[in-house]
């Protein structure tokens, strides 16, 4: 990969990473945490390929390629639910018992950094024999589309997080199973909609979920409070 190529690899990452770190105005995490995670969410995408390999034979072997439900299962299950999966579990191990994980903006923070560490070494993967324009269009809807599951992870991790210090039990298993189920459907369905070729539903979705988690970013930034 040359070193243009891998600059735009990695700058998308960089560039929605500082947009969201720079929202966390009260109390900054610490570099190394950080950086750990990104590593994890990096692991996580290794972890994913050997995964889905495994599960397409299983999954995917008894389906006609092409029909809705070979397309439903290998995008929300093989796909989207082996990676959010994968990026909810190194989340939850390097932060929930933290003592920086003080703040309920926090969450956001460490799920986006896992997130985009995940985007970071798959973009790398796809641009090792890749063009300008597959490194355009990764760098406009790949990448930003894991920090936005990333983004919502964070927001229901967060709620998760309060809800156990609250002594809400429930509201603690609610809000961590929606921290993972709805990252899954949303990556789902975009992986779906760009495999079934639907144009304008796949811009609508992107227009609405974009949108929304920049008021989710903005929302909680401004209410951020201490655990």
């Amino acid at each position: 990969m040359s070193p243009f190529m891998m600059i735009m690899a990695v700058l998308p990452a960089v560039v929605v990473f500082t947009y969201v770190y720079r929202k966390d105005t009260i109390e900054k995490e610490p570099t190394s945490l950080l950086a750990r995670l990104f590593a994890l969410g990096a692991l996580s995408g290794v972890v994913a390929v050997v995964v889905e390999l495994l599960l397409e034979g299983i999954l995917l072997s008894g389906l006609r390629e092409g029909t809705f439900m070979y397309r439903v299962v290998e995008n929300f299950v093989t796909l989207a639910l082996v990676e959010e999966a994968g990026k909810y579990i190194m989340l939850r191990r390097a932060t929930w018992r933290s003592p920086h994980f003080n703040y309920l903006f926090d969450a956001v923070v460490y799920a986006v950094a896992v997130s985009l560490g995940f985007a970071t070494l798959e973009n790398v993967m796809y641009l090792m024999d890749g063009s300008l324009s597959t490194a355009i269009g990764r760098a406009i809807l790949s990448v930003p589309g894991h920090a936005i599951y990333g983004v919502f992870m964070g927001c229901y991790y967060g709620a998760a997080k309060r809800c156990e210090l609250a002594g809400d039990g429930n509201g603690r298993k609610h809000n961590m199973t929606l921290a993972l189920v709805v990252p899954v459907l949303l990556h789902g369905f975009y992986d779906f909609a760009i495999d079934a070729s639907l144009f304008i539903p796949f811009v609508l979705f992107e227009i609405v979920v974009t949108v929304s988690a920049v008021k989710c970013v903005r929302r909680f930034s401004r209410e951020d409070a201490q655990l």
